[in-house]
């Protein structure tokens, strides 16, 4: 749809047809010729006015239908709330589970403070479960909701504002606060206002190309998110080696269920593997010599999204590494503690038809709820009171910050324990190179022995 300022338009002219009299308009836009006949030379006047006055507004009109570009959006408009559905619907087909229900979460954080009003609408939660289950959920579009889900999402298609209306930078600035809060009002996270405020940017743009904005106002409104605290590591979740260690051998010790997930976790501090990767690892991805180090083969990761957000039904979904593209493969060095460790599990359970290590007693996914009640055991058994009601090791993902900075402690290069953990640099420094308990005392004495050499 191409736009043009070049607009003239004639005076109304009367014609008579077989006896009957009728006026008629026309108009050029660019180089296309337009025209448009009325019963009446009133009815014609009173067109030509709207168009001159689009034209003395400097509205641009499209050269195709010879109509201004604001006119056609009126036309094409619909509810931010239907707009917000047909975004998520063009998003889905090629989102895994996990981002869409990132996408829908966003959606119904921004979707209430776009309304007319707020007259009549339902409590917090119940707006966030009916929006998020519901509307944005497009595996359910043909489901019928309950019925006090149905009375909140036809209130939205009442009160729902124009998205057209979103051109108003102040109610841009109204969704961008909404999108600041937990349902709770407390504040959110700096990463999760960053991921909405982008999916926001998207929407709207989605609404620039599909005709109904003249374009994103987003990056117009001088906006800034609450100042927070840099988010890094605090270093007293992460245990040292000789903490870690016993965490594992307390999963051991508990029962034939510890038993077969000990080297589970051992692989999420010796290879420092993320939990939905190891959830995924097949044994044709490991080499386990008999002596010396070993070698992981990390080619995919199993995140749990639930089943109603992936399109097999099941509630993990198989992708590739985080943040690379989908056949890439990280090559993890592993020492011969874990070595040992897998060799072992796969003596004494053996390995799925498709080759997983790691599966449960039917042979299905091993799941967050499972592995999390024998690391809140494994925690009981190998801290101190004090350190168990602190943060220490609180979840069984710590033990990755933990590999990750032990690596650097050790004095690994840096970009080497970046290619294994699958970060960068940049992530590397600002995340993790503080966790490591006793890693300024090592940092003093370095110095220090470098200040006495040099007197």
């Amino acid at each position: 749809m191409g736009k043009t300022y070049d607009v003239r338009i004639w005076s109304v002219r009367q014609r008579k047809d077989r006896g009957q009299t009728s006026a008629e308009l026309r108009w050029k836009t660019g180089e296309t010729p337009h025209s448009q006949t009325f019963r009446t030379k009133t009815l014609a006047d009173g067109r030509r006015a709207d168009l001159l006055r689009a034209v003395h507004a400097g509205e641009p009109f499209d050269e195709e239908t010879g109509l201004p570009l604001v006119e056609l959006r009126q036309r094409d408009d619909i509810t931010w709330y239907q707009h917000a559905r047909e975004y998520i619907e063009m998003k889905w087909k090629h989102s895994p589970g996990s981002t869409r229900r990132t996408l829908a979460e966003a959606m119904a954080t921004v979707t209430p403070a776009l309304v007319k009003d707020t007259k009549g609408m339902a409590d917090a939660q119940s707006v966030r479960t009916a929006l998020y289950s519901w509307a944005f959920n497009v595996s359910r579009r043909n489901q019928d909701p309950p019925d006090d889900v149905a009375k909140v999402l036809a209130w939205f298609e009442r009160k729902s504002l124009a998205t057209s209306a979103v051109a108003d930078r102040m109610q841009v600035r109204a969704a961008l606060d909404a999108l600041t809060k937990k349902l709770d009002g407390t504040t959110a996270s700096a990463s999760t206002i960053r991921r909405k405020r982008a999916i926001f940017h998207n929407a709207l743009g989605y609404a620039v190309d599909a005709g109904r904005l003249p374009d994103n106002p987003l990056p117009q409104v001088q906006w800034k998110a609450p100042e927070q605290v840099e988010e890094v590591l605090d270093p007293a979740t992460v245990p040292d080696p000789r903490q870690a260690v016993a965490l594992l051998g307390a999963v051991h010790g508990q029962s034939a269920r510890g038993r077969h997930l000990v080297a589970f976790f051992g692989c999420m501090y010796y290879a420092a593997a993320r939990p939905a990767e190891v959830i995924g690892l097949r044994t044709q991805d490991c080499v386990l010599p008999r002596r010396g180090w070993g070698v992981l083969h990390l080619r995919e990761t199993r995140p749990r999204s639930g089943s109603a957000w992936t399109d097999s039904g099941e509630a993990h979904d198989k992708r590739g590494l985080k943040h690379r593209p989908r056949r890439a493969v990280r090559t993890v060095p592993i020492p011969p503690d874990l070595v040992d460790l897998l060799r072992w599990h796969v003596t004494a359970y053996g390995v799925a038809p498709d080759g997983r290590l790691f599966r449960t007693q039917r042979g299905g996914l091993i799941q967050d709820t499972g592995y999390g009640e024998v690391w809140a055991e494994a925690r009981t058994r190998a801290l101190t009171p004090a350190q168990h009601a602190s943060q220490l090791a609180k979840r069984p993902y710590d033990l990755r910050h933990a590999a990750v900075s032990t690596w650097l402690s050790s004095g690994v290069e840096p970009q080497v324990v970046a290619a294994r953990a699958g970060h960068s640099v940049a992530v590397l420094f600002r995340v993790y190179a503080k966790c490591l308990d006793g890693a300024a005392a090592n940092a003093n004495a370095r110095i220090e022995a470098a200040l006495k050499d040099g007197r």
